[in-house]
């Protein structure tokens, strides 16, 4: 399987790509990215755009995958719902139009856990937004990971300072079920690009479950 990843400078995305990297089935990951991710290994080839809405239909460079993860993102706190809804919204969309070849290919939207009734949140507005927006599309599966905290891949460097905060709790949250392994997640997303999966949405047990073959 050949995949393009994008946010692989991020938390989310650098795990799954870490995963990608040594999982057997992939052949090949295209990291798309404003700066480079830091790794180096034969599987991966960076993609360094300065604006991903400067991508266009037609680039050669974004033919012949299986499958897009899309993980980059950032937090709703303290940004304004614009900017907010161009990075969440805006370019995955983008992304998503562009593609060549969408009957061939499963798009991957990492969203975020959360309460999607109450609309009223913003972040909840415009991820639903893009999920819905992402379904309807003629990909040949499009889902939304919904995980909520997840434990680091051995490697990682790049990790926010408030996720070490959540490792200290970690023995109450698994607990609750309310996490998983970052290798949990991008086993998911292989799983439901090879196999298609029985919902859009992908909460935390569903990865859990995708991730053990199940």
């Amino acid at each position: 399987m050949k995949v393009i990843l994008t946010g692989a400078t991020g938390y989310v995305g650098e795990g799954v790509l870490l995963e990608c990297l040594n999982n057997r089935e992939i052949e090949k990951v295209l990291s798309i990215s404003r700066r480079p991710c830091g790794h180096r290994h034969p599987k991966l080839e960076e993609y360094l755009v300065p604006d991903f809405m400067g991508l266009e239909a037609g680039d050669p460079r974004l033919e012949g995958y299986d499958a897009v993860f899309f993980c980059a993102g950032i937090s709703s706190v303290g940004v304004p719902e614009e900017r907010y809804k161009v990075i969440s919204h805006d370019i995955p969309l983008h992304l998503a139009q562009i593609l060549p070849d969408k009957g061939r290919m499963t798009f991957v939207y990492v969203s975020g856990a959360g309460n999607y009734n109450h609309t009223d949140q913003m972040w909840v507005r415009v991820k639903k937004s893009t999920e819905e927006a992402l379904v309807r599309m003629p990909f040949k599966g499009a889902y939304n990971f919904r995980p909520a905290i997840m434990w680091r891949y051995k490697g990682q460097i790049h990790v926010q300072k408030i996720q070490y905060l959540f490792w200290a709790c970690y023995p109450l949250i698994k607990f609750f079920g309310g996490w998983n392994t970052m290798s949990e997640v991008g086993r998911a997303m292989i799983a439901v690009s090879r196999s298609g999966y029985v919902r859009h949405e992908i909460e935390v047990k569903d990865i859990s479950l995708l991730a053990a073959g199940k």
